[in-house]
């Protein structure tokens, strides 16, 4: 049996962050983290878009909002002292009609209230930015956000939570709890506090431990379409104004860090978690599980399931997609958009007792376990002041345990 005062279960951007601030919270401990795939970040932290986002989206009320600005800072700060390339091409956010301009307002409201560098710029402004933009009126440009190799920084934090004395088991799968052990593929694990940050699979952990009654899981799968246009064709990233309802932000342009140019994401009902190709990891029970789940939002839910789930689905479609993003940019040739990028899985938290997506972030836990069950975007720029306020919500109860 393999002892820790900390177990940290996935080896994510969310997993490595809270493995190395509580190694930095509490100096003398040990602290273990294991991942079933064989390397860290295998899955949606080394498969997102690599957008460090700004913050304007969310509500002030939100840990995402509390979270996106300062993650955008130390995140940055994080990659230029690795020398991982940041590329600080901003983002424009427009309107398509009329229609639109009132939440494009909402969005500027939330930027001010966020204290997000946030600005409102006539068409004539936003095209000499991006030439090929088009947009009704006006648009909003964040001079702040910027992309970065998702890859890259999952190697450096894998490699920086190694040198702080972490110990990082790789190839080990999570398979079940024996009342103080965790067991694994690998064998027991023994841990004074356990620490959930199991991405797909987290809302199935979090149950064995008591927790997350009131939510489960729905995969969506995000694809990227690549350009074959050269490197800087597109000057900064495009982004329609999103539905403000949904966590989703719409077919957009992203500028890569090597500022290549593609298009997306989508966001399709997947049928089981780890659903990236046709039969890829295929599974019967969590078919029949995650079906089953879908279809009783396809005839009740809070958010539209059945419009979102059908109009998803049609961007498997490459034209589809293109035609989508023409209404962003001009000059948009469908015959340059070839290659798919790897799709990546949102881990995202259904609440089954009011049967709408989660906006936020959802901790639960107590004096022997945390579980992050909703860790979805913007998580990735969040990662580091997210992981501080894990590390103090478990300090807390770690207390309270002790009084």
């Amino acid at each position: 049996m393999i002892t820790a005062d900390f177990l940290v279960i996935g080896g994510g951007i969310i997993g490595l962050t809270a493995a190395r601030e509580l190694k930095k919270t509490y100096p003398g401990s040990k602290v273990v983290l294991i991942e079933k795939e064989p390397d860290c970040g295998l899955h949606a932290s080394g498969r997102n878009s690599g957008v460090l986002h700004a913050g304007f989206y969310y509500t002030k009320d939100t840990m995402k909002a509390k979270f996106t600005r300062e993650g955008n800072r130390a995140l940055t700060e994080y990659c230029e002292s690795r020398r991982i390339p940041v590329n600080r091409c901003g983002k424009l956010v427009v309107a398509r009609n009329q229609s639109e301009l009132a939440s494009l307002r909402e969005l500027l409201e939330r930027g001010k209230t966020n204290g997000i560098e946030l600005h409102e710029i006539p068409e004539a402004e936003a095209r000499k930015i991006e030439p090929r933009v088009k947009t009704f009126g006006s648009a909003l440009f964040s001079p702040t956000t910027s992309t970065v190799n998702p890859v890259q920084v999952m190697r450096e934090m894998k490699n920086d939570a190694i040198r702080e004395g972490i110990k990082v088991h790789t190839g080990v799968r999570y398979t079940g709890r024996n009342g103080k052990s965790v067991k694994t593929s690998a064998g027991d694990y023994q841990a004074a506090y356990h620490v959930n940050a199991a991405g797909l699979y987290a809302d199935k952990i979090a149950r064995d431990f008591g927790f997350s009654e009131n939510y489960c899981l729905l995969p969506f799968k995000g694809i990227y379409l690549y350009s074959d246009e050269p490197p800087g064709s597109v000057r900064t990233n495009v982004y329609p104004v999103p539905d403000l309802g949904n966590p989703f932000l719409g077919v957009h342009f992203t500028v890569t860090s090597e500022r290549k140019i593609k298009i997306g994401p989508t966001a399709i009902p997947a049928f089981w978690r780890e659903q990236y190709g046709m039969l890829d990891n295929f599974s019967l029970t969590e078919l029949m599980e995650i079906v089953a789940r879908e279809f009783t939002l396809f005839l009740s839910s809070k958010f539209d399931f059945r419009r979102l789930a059908l109009e998803e689905m049609k961007k498997y479609s490459r034209n589809y997609m293109v035609s989508l993003a023409s209404s962003l940019l001009s000059g948009v040739n469908r015959d340059v958009f070839n290659r798919w990028a790897r799709p990546g899985i949102r881990a995202q938290l259904v609440n089954t007792k009011e049967k709408r997506l989660e906006m936020d972030f959802v901790l639960e836990g107590d004096e022997g376990s945390m579980h992050v069950l909703n860790a979805v975007s913007p998580a990735f720029t969040c990662s580091m002041p997210f992981a501080r306020h894990i590390c103090a919500e478990i300090k807390k109860r770690i207390n309270q345990e002790r009084q």
